[in-house]
């Protein structure tokens, strides 16, 4: 057999193969065949007799393991040896360094991987790591009652539980040890400023055009992950996607151009599965389709076609998926993938499609709104920002000369009151606040907060008719 994650061929031994051995040992198991080159010929060994005695005891004294040790014989009569080694449910070290067999090389293991070796091993995730340097002050009640709000309402615990004092929810849900130090899942779930301790801990959203390069706006959405996917959701609804209106009788719906069950369980598992210790997660708005990021890779339990079928839950980040669960968000039998397939199904969109991308997993899906025809759009014929309502010089919406010089202030100025505008505009205050109200009647701005302590805030239709009259 050719050389593969559980063989390897050598024809003679060296004491630097005990390398290879630790890494057969950390990894999946395998054999190594000494006297043997490339091609799988048996060459022989001259001094196999020794090497039977000699290379199990090394094992045991570098390693601390045992391997079954076997002299074979070629039918030409040539004598090699085999190296028969178990998986190991403990690191494995050699001279101090972690090794590991993946597929047919071998690599040492050092820093993040490291560390998720080690921690697999021992049957650990990272986020019950402790981390020294929190207290229960870093901890948002806010927070807590959200959770436990929503595992209520989910019947996921006990109603009593409602006015249990902070430490005791903590300690319920296994995120604080005997002395009150917290465990890095506390932090990231409720902590009042997670970036602090995490600098991973964030949702980068970006509204693009034809591509990458072509960047219109972008937000980022930070704080503790419980309420993470909340924000994120308000946020797109608000300035990146349409929700177009229709009627059922009397009720007015407007739900999201894209299912918003199945955009939750995707913000739920990027979320819940993501390697904290790596970078943000990222979202990336198209005209067309929406592209999901964040880092970690599959476990080698999975591949992403049996993501798509039943399977077990393997979840990264144990105490943050049974906090999620308990929350409602989640569930435990491994159907998130099947879920967000069959809602996309639903409305009649191409299901997403999922691969492993950069160390980590990417999810892209297409938009569904109706397709705009704009003989000047061209490639952009699917996006509102060539939707001619937007367009500053096909605009029936005829802006005055006033009202677009109020909309470039507010573009990089929210906070004016009439007052402070109308200086701006060297105009009467009247004129600044009738200004105003034309560019809200038109959908150009919408006012954010109290009359007092709000501010202005341009809407996706006030942005697009900045950006273009920019670009003209």
């Amino acid at each position: 057999m050719s050389e593969s994650q559980n063989i390897e061929y050598k024809e003679s031994w060296h004491d630097e193969y005990l390398k290879w051995i630790c890494g057969f040992a950390n990894a999946q198991g395998g054999c190594i065949y000494i006297g043997i080159n490339d091609k799988q010929q048996v060459i022989g060994l001259p001094d196999s007799k020794r090497l039977l005695e000699d290379i199990p005891n090394k094992i045991v004294n570098y390693l601390g393991i045992v391997a079954d040790v076997n002299l074979l014989q070629s039918k030409e009569g040539k004598e090699y040896i085999e190296i028969v080694v178990e998986p190991s449910n403990m690191p494995i070290a050699y001279h101090g360094a972690y090794h590991y067999r993946s597929g047919s090389t071998k690599q040492e293991l050092k820093g993040v991987a490291l560390q998720q070796f080690i921690l697999k091993k021992m049957g650990r995730s990272w986020d019950e790591l402790l981390e020294d340097r929190a207290t229960l002050n870093d901890i948002d009640r806010k927070a807590i009652d959200y959770f436990l709000r929503k595992a209520i309402e989910a019947h996921r615990i006990n109603p009593e539980l409602k006015d249990e004092d902070t430490r005791t929810v903590l300690e319920n849900l296994k995120l604080i040890d005997n002395n009150g130090v917290l465990t890095n899942a506390a932090i990231l779930l409720f902590g009042k400023d997670p970036l602090r301790f995490f600098p991973g801990v964030e949702f980068r959203i970006g509204r693009f055009g034809i591509d990458e390069s072509d960047l219109i706006f972008q937000d980022v959405v930070n704080g503790n992950i419980i309420q993470m996917a909340d924000k994120v959701v308000t946020l797109l609804r608000s300035k990146y996607l349409i929700s177009p209106i229709h009627y059922e009788g009397m009720q007015r719906l407007e739900p999201l151009e894209i299912p918003e069950d199945a955009l939750r369980e995707m913000l739920y598992n990027s979320i819940v599965h993501k390697r904290y210790a790596g970078v943000h997660i990222q979202m990336w708005i198209f005209n067309d389709h929406i592209e999901l990021w964040n880092e970690g890779k599959l476990p080698d339990e999975l591949t992403i076609d049996a993501l798509k079928g039943k399977h077990s839950s393997h979840p990264r980040n144990i105490l943050l998926a049974s906090v999620f669960y308990k929350a409602g968000f989640i569930e435990t039998w491994g159907r998130g993938i099947s879920k967000i397939c069959n809602a996309f199904k639903a409305i009649g969109i191409e299901e997403p499609v999922f691969k492993q991308s950069e160390g980590g997993m990417l999810i892209t899906f297409k938009r569904n709104y109706p397709t705009m025809t704009n003989e000047k759009s061209h490639s952009r014929a699917n996006d509102p920002i060539n939707d001619p309502i937007n367009d500053p010089i096909n605009d029936p919406i005829k802006l005055s000369s006033v009202d677009i010089n109020v909309l470039h202030i507010l573009s990089t100025n929210t906070k004016l009151t009439y007052n402070t505008l109308a200086e701006a505009l060297s105009s009467s205050s009247a004129t600044a606040k009738r200004s105003l109200q034309n560019l809200k009647a038109y959908g150009y701005i919408t006012r954010q907060g109290s009359n007092k302590a709000g501010y202005w805030q341009l809407t996706e239709k006030g942005k697009i008719f900045i950006i273009k009259e920019q670009r003209l």
